[in-house]
């Protein structure tokens, strides 16, 4: 048979008319023996007051704000027959568990203990990361905060900075509200580097060294600059460099725009290069797969669809040529001219820029050596293009002239091996180096 019980406040040490702070349990809440019920704060320590036995809660018999001390009644709790035949005897032998003081808290920590804790509850199973998992946090100054354990143990278990939060409870306290909000806004910092562990970037008034002029990014700039961020600090990127040498492929591709010029046709080196991955991810299907949501498992595709860097007036875009494998030069080199005319006159739907396998970055048109593209996830690698030069190249007998394509080939390691990152970019060296290759 059920019996009601009283829950009193246990020996808290030399203190009286210590104020509740928060009330941890509501009426009809089955609780357990050692569950928190309240939590204390006096001038030098907080503390929260455990349950000495199990059961249901009945009624609440204090409110936030109301001063209590030793004796006073908290809760009153159904317990079982069992529970009830030593819930006395428990109680006389409970004391609260006491969280993180105030340096001044000494002189309480100096009494007698009134009576041994009872034995601590097996650890729980460790939270999830959080997104703030790593976040340098100073414990000293943790330990300062003003908040309650619970709060504390919250925070903790996000891995939030209590040092860094202002309370908007009573006398400035720390409530769950606040690390709750701490956290949002820590998130919507990222792109200053508040969740990684590292100090975000100071504001600084530039007009006190001279005139400036501000320009609001626009809305491209803005997503691109949050999906460039996040690919780079969540992928681990390596950057293969190679060359391939397209000296042959250049005259070829001459000679077939000279035969076409009366149909209007023109293929660029990009053509090429598409035609070139199409046969490079057909031998390596590593590249062509991404990773899942939970980064467990790999998804190998059995399409084909390319990603082109453009460069447009508003900003970068990356639209997508699909079934590269399906299509001739012509088609290719067609498709890219028209879907640069949409991408400049901002017709490009989500669709189009959805669906890539790999991308492809090229710079070729402005100038540079090489340079480290990122990878545009979900993909796993994306091939950068620089401008082609004319260089020596020993052939074994003498140096010849021979243009060079340098090629900057970033992958995720996670994915990627450096020795298939190696073997790629040899591989898309040969292909180009002789076009025959494209017919195997």
């Amino acid at each position: 048979m059920a019996e009601i019980k009283d829950i009193l406040v246990p020996d808290i040490g030399d203190f009286d008319g210590v104020e509740v702070i928060e009330i941890l349990v509501a009426a009809g809440d089955s609780i357990a023996v050692e569950d928190p019920l309240v939590s204390l704060e006096s001038d030098k320590a907080a503390m929260e007051i455990p349950s000495p036995l199990a059961g249901t809660v009945k009624e609440i018999k204090v409110s936030l704000g109301d001063k209590v001390a030793e004796g006073g009644l908290l809760i009153t709790i159904e317990v079982s027959d069992a529970n009830a035949s030593t819930a006395s005897e428990t109680a006389d032998e409970a004391s609260p568990v006491e969280s993180e003081t105030t340096p001044d808290v000494a002189k309480a920590e100096e009494k007698p203990a009134a009576a041994p804790a009872p034995p601590a509850k097996p650890p729980a199973a460790s939270p999830r990361p959080s997104p703030t998992a790593n976040m340098v946090i100073d414990d000293d100054a943790f330990r300062k905060a003003h908040a309650s354990p619970s709060v504390r143990k919250f925070a903790r278990e996000l891995g939030a900075d209590l040092s860094q939060m202002t309370g908007s409870g009573a006398k400035n306290r720390i409530i769950k509200e606040d690390v709750k909000a701490w956290i949002k806004q820590t998130l919507a910092q990222g792109s200053q580097g508040g969740g990684l562990g590292v100090e975000p970037m100071p504001e600084i008034d530039f007009s006190q060294f001279g005139d400036i002029e501000i320009h609001e990014l626009n809305r491209i700039n803005k997503l691109t600059g949050k999906f460039l961020h996040r690919n780079w600090v969540t992928i681990p990127h390596v950057t293969q460099f190679d060359e391939a040498d397209i000296t042959d492929l250049e005259k070829f591709r001459k000679q077939l725009n000279k035969e076409n010029e009366k149909e209007g046709l023109r293929i660029t080196v990009l053509a090429f290069m598409m035609k070139a991955l199409v046969s490079a991810l057909k031998e390596f299907p590593r590249f062509n797969s991404s990773l899942d949501h939970t980064g467990e498992n790999l998804i190998l595709k059995k399409y084909i669809n390319i990603g082109v860097a453009m460069d447009t007036p508003d900003g970068l875009v990356v639209p997508v040529i699909r079934d590269c494998a399906s299509k001739t030069l012509f088609e290719l080199a067609n498709e890219m001219v028209e879907t640069s005319k949409r991408a400049r006159a901002k017709k490009l739907s989500p669709a189009d820029m959805s669906g890539g396998c790999i991308t492809i970055s090229s710079l070729g048109g402005i100038g540079g050596t090489a340079f480290t593209p990122i990878v545009n996830a979900p993909e796993v690698a994306i091939l950068g293009l620089s401008r082609a030069s004319i260089k020596p190249v020993y052939n074994g007998e003498e140096f010849e002239p021979r243009l060079m394509l340098p090629l900057s080939l970033s992958y995720d390691h996670r994915v990627i091996d450096g020795a298939d990152g190696a073997r790629f970019t040899s591989y898309l060296s040969k292909v180009l180096s002789d076009t025959r290759r494209l017919l195997l």
